[in-house]
């Protein structure tokens, strides 16, 4: 996610910045084992939006933005969330993730595990030069993640709206490394604690707002995303089926000719799948979800109220208008 940067001075900056943080995760990923080594850059190079070093990049301007800490705070941020990839993708047992083979695809699951393990480390290694006050922002928002984790997993209590809960967690899984982003940007650069309150606020509803527009522009079934949730308790019968056929179980009678049973189910899950979610990308209720993501973007954009304007503000603001405009139907396909 590279939004449009006016200000001359600043883009040339954010480049030295985001060649520095790329140079810093090579040498964070490199083992003396080779193995290990292929296995933690294998998402460093699939993973291209760095939109966490991004925004420690800019709230670094509302101080120090050479300071010595925020590089390396970006780099810490951005191995924490390549991290909670690999650990998610053996979790949700993806066969794909934004179109790039799951890490266990080609290694097994302890290896998908360990290797997540080895970038948490790194992340914690690099912390620890930043201060205690970096290291305990980090571990609350490394318990949030969990907690989000959970909660998703265990789903809503008797009586609570899942949509409402899906918003919480996706404010504790992705939020919170978000919000970290903006906090350790403006704690490494010595801005003012004020800054860095507005701009973790910032950062979290932003960080909501940017998965909503996945789950919208990239509709899926089997996961508890927004359109989905919000087509449970519909009226209509049709709405009632197609949740149905999005959220039940994923064995259904197959056969194909030559082909053996196990074949045959997984090809009609696929085609099954398929048809829901090309239905689903048609569906009024993505207009209900679009909605909800302009909205969290709005929260996002009114947390920047009390910083004073200057062009990383404007890049911040303009993150905003990008995320809403990926949800967009011409954007959607």
């Amino acid at each position: 996610m590279q939004p449009t940067v006016r200000d001359h001075a600043l883009a040339d900056g954010l480049r030295v910045g985001q060649a520095a943080v790329e140079e810093g995760l090579l040498r964070a990923t490199k083992s003396d084992v080779p193995f290990i080594t292929e296995a933690a850059r294998e998402l460093t190079r699939t993973a291209g939006r760095r939109l966490r070093p991004l925004l420690v990049l800019l709230a670094a301007r509302f101080g120090d933005p050479g300071a010595p800490g925020v590089v390396p705070a970006a780099v810490v941020v951005e191995l924490t969330h390549l991290a909670t990839h690999y650990h998610d993708d053996v979790r949700d047992e993806a066969a794909v993730r934004r179109d790039a083979p799951r890490p266990d695809a080609n290694w097994d699951n302890t290896v998908a595990v360990l290797t997540g393990d080895f970038l948490f480390a790194r992340a914690s290694h690099i912390l620890a030069d930043l201060g205690p006050e970096a290291v305990r922002i980090q571990a609350q928002a490394f318990r949030r993640q969990v907690t989000g984790q959970i909660l998703e997993t265990t789903g809503p209590c008797e009586g609570r709206d899942p949509v409402e809960h899906h918003l919480d967690v996706l404010a504790s899984r992705t939020g919170s490394l978000t919000a970290v982003s903006g906090r350790l940007g403006a704690l490494a650069s010595g801005a003012d604690p004020s800054v860095a309150d507005a701009l973790a606020r910032y950062g979290e509803r932003l960080g909501v707002a940017s998965h909503l527009a996945d789950e919208v522009a990239a509709p899926t079934a089997r996961r508890p995303t927004l359109p989905v949730l919000l087509l449970a308790g519909a009226a209509d019968p049709a709405d009632r089926e197609l949740h149905e056929l999005l959220t039940g179980p994923t064995e259904r009678a197959g056969h194909a000719e030559g082909v053996g049973h196990a074949d045959a189910v997984g090809h009609a899950d696929a085609v099954g799948d398929a048809d829901a979610v090309a239905r689903l990308r048609t569906h009024p209720v993505l207009d209900r979800a679009r909605e909800e993501t302009a909205r969290q973007a709005d929260a996002a954009r009114a947390a920047l109220s009390t910083l004073p304007g200057c062009p990383a503000r404007d890049v911040l603001e303009s993150l905003c208008e990008t995320v809403v405009a990926l949800t967009a139907p011409s954007s959607c396909g």
